[in-house]
């Protein structure tokens, strides 16, 4: 499933430098698990794998640092937040070295393993075809089979509710919002205002949203779910409430009502209203024309 159909750019004719970015938070028990499941041919393709900890309560860093020693992999970087910025904070952090690092995809892997790595060669491939500006790894989509992996019933209910909603109120047809599994192009990132979305779990909900508005192709893959012992941090009901919040904003603010910054990806689109003489536009112009002596005679 895709939504829009505008490229960034067109790099088919060279080979992609991808970088993978594993976000990581309190999973010093998991980590090694899951760079072992990242496929030999993935691997080899990254320019670099870098691991972002965010201010870890337990040794995350530490494993991390372990785990490139023993394994003597030197595209493997490491590296800790002096803060914690929270799930979204430490998206930005990450996307804007992959951004200075001139990479031209980002691939976005959660420590703990609850996505599978096994599937990035799939994920990968719309990329490398130059068919997608964004790849979302979706549970939802055709081929996954989210309760068999062990996803709560409730949660899956919750889920196919709230992506609902959210299609309903952005114009959008995603199978789900709410996956972590993402991959972007940094040309596209470049292109849209993240740095302006929430540093919380609905960051994944803003931007998505910001790629829809930008016309950016998005294309959903479906992947295996897995519920394992892994510590979820996120409060269901308050994200439920802000991934809705964010929708409505961001209708409003296509319908003129409301501004919000991080969905003006359009800035050079806008049309000024100079046929109707009551547009706010046009009284400041008149304001401005009755002033102008006044004005000009300003120190």
């Amino acid at each position: 499933m895709a939504t829009n159909s505008h490229p960034i750019t067109n790099t088919a004719s060279r080979r992609k430098r991808i970088g993978l970015f594993v976000i990581a938070y309190n999973a010093v028990n998991k980590l090694d698990w899951t760079l072992d499941r990242i496929p030999k041919e993935v691997w080899d393709k990254v320019e670099e794998v870098f691991l972002f900890d965010d201010c870890s309560t337990d040794n995350t860093y530490y494993a991390a640092v372990g785990y490139k020693s023993v394994k003597g992999i030197q595209k493997l970087t490491i590296h800790r937040n002096a803060s914690n910025l929270r799930y979204g904070g430490n998206q930005k952090a990450g996307y804007q070295y992959a951004i200075a690092r001139g990479l031209d995809v980002v691939v976005m892997l959660h420590a703990d393993g609850q996505y599978a790595p096994e599937v990035l060669p799939q994920l990968l491939e719309p990329f490398e075809n130059d068919e997608a500006d964004m790849v979302f790894g979706s549970r939802m989509a055709s081929g996954g089979d989210p309760l068999k992996g062990g996803m709560p019933f409730y949660k899956f209910i919750g889920n196919k509710i709230l992506t609902f909603l959210e299609n309903r109120i952005t114009g959008m047809n995603l199978t789900e919002f709410h996956s972590g599994y993402r991959l972007y192009s940094c040309d596209a990132l470049k292109s849209i205002p993240f740095m302006l979305n929430s540093n919380d779990w609905h960051f994944d909900t803003d931007i998505l949203i910001q790629f829809h508005e930008a016309g950016l192709r998005i294309k959903e893959r479906p992947i295996p779910t897995y519920y394992g012992d892994e510590i979820c941090y996120v409060n269901g009901l308050p994200y439920a409430f802000n991934c809705v919040k964010s929708a409505v904003k961001y209708r409003l603010h296509k319908a003129r009502l409301y501004y919000s910054r991080n969905y003006d990806v359009k800035p050079n689109q806008f049309v000024y209203r100079e046929t109707d003489p009551d547009s706010s536009h046009a009284q400041i112009l008149r304001w401005i024309e009755q002033h102008r002596p006044a004005i000009r005679a300003l120190p």
